[in-house]
This record gives structure tokens, C-alpha cells and sequence, in this order.
């Protein structure tokens, strides 16, 4: 069984997306890219809300600007694993 990022669910895709934000791996304009390669036709209803409301949060972003999206990420994040 491959472990490449292209055999990952969707939701484990974008939990690694942000935790790599969140620990300044990515930049917010290369996370709204990335995200957006993954995706949210796999996701369920309340977790595919959360990545749209993050990504418009990100596209309105400025650059560099973190403090804001913070918490909406942990929150996005929370909502990958947890579910609604």
C-alpha cells in the first residue's frame, strides 16, 4: 500500500496542510493553493464549510497576516478530525 500524499484521504491531506501553516511550514497564499489542489468533494457537508470558510478567509488575507487566521484554522482543523 503506497503512503504517498495522492493514496491520503482528503480530510488527512488538508490536517496536514494546516498543521504545517500552523507551524510555519507554508505561507497563507501556498496553503489557499494547496488546499484548493485537495479539494472538498470527498469531505462531508460541515467539514467542506469549514475549508470554504477558511479559503475565503485566506483570499482575503494579507500577506504574511497570521494572528486572524489562527483561529480558524485550529478551528478547520478541529472540524477535519472531529467531524460536525
Amino acid at each position: 500500500m503506497s503512503t504517498t500524499p495522492d493514496s491520503q484521504r482528503a480530510d488527512d491531506q488538508l490536517v496536514t496542510l494546516l498543521s504545517h501553516w500552523l507551524t510555519r511550514q507554508l505561507g497563507n497564499d501556498e496553503l489557499r493553493r494547496k488546499v484548493e489542489e485537495v479539494g472538498t468533494g470527498e469531505l462531508a457537508p460541515g467539514c467542506r464549510d469549514a475549508v470554504n470558510e477558511l479559503l475565503a478567509e485566506l483570499q482575503n488575507a494579507a500577506p504574511g497576516e497570521r494572528a486572524q487566521l489562527e483561529a480558524i484554522v485550529r478551528e478547520t482543523v478541529e472540524t477535519l478530525v472531529y467531524g460536525d
